[in-house]
């Protein structure tokens, strides 16, 4: 057997398992992925970081065209100093998050899908000031797009 039938074999044979047990990708035709896409209404946001949240959500479940499902949600935000440097100083933080998200019905108010992610970043606090007023922001930033992909991929997993 040359090297490239070798390799459909054991693609081949690699698949097979997965075809027994119900396995359906995400963004298959008939995958949750396409079941959420342009159907999640998200509530507004109300600060700087729910701006960051709700854009991130958006960009994977799309604007909503025919919204059937309505998305909650509240973020809780701690900032926490993580290092002290022997003389006193502080060298980095850690901002932690935690979402909590409701996915409901809209026409019938049922509640679909919910929970609580938790997730956390860091900076560096040594440089200048203007550095670390960056930093917090770029912290910040990634903490909600880590939050939000992480509820996506809950519901995912969740609706499937």
């Amino acid at each position: 057997m040359s090297l490239p039938d070798r390799r459909k074999v054991l693609t081949l044979l690699t698949a097979l398992p997965l075809a027994g047990c119900g396995f359906t990708p995400v963004y298959a035709p008939l995958g949750t992925g396409n079941k959420l896409r342009y159907r999640v209404e998200i509530e507004a946001p109300r600060s700087r970081n729910d701006f960051a949240f709700v854009s991130q959500l958006e960009t994977r479940f799309g604007q909503p065209k025919n919204a059937i499902y309505h998305l909650g949600y509240s973020l809780k935000i701690n900032r926490a100093s993580g290092g002290i440097s022997p003389s006193n100083e502080i060298t980095h933080y850690t901002l932690t998050g935690i979402a909590t998200y409701t996915l409901t019905e809209r026409a019938t108010k049922t509640r679909v899908a919910g929970g609580v992610i938790r997730n956390f970043t860091s900076w560096s606090a040594t440089g200048s000031t203007v550095a670390g007023i960056a930093a917090e922001e770029a912290a910040s930033a990634r903490l909600m797009q880590i939050l939000a992909d992480d509820i996506v991929t809950r519901l995912m997993g969740e609706l499937s």
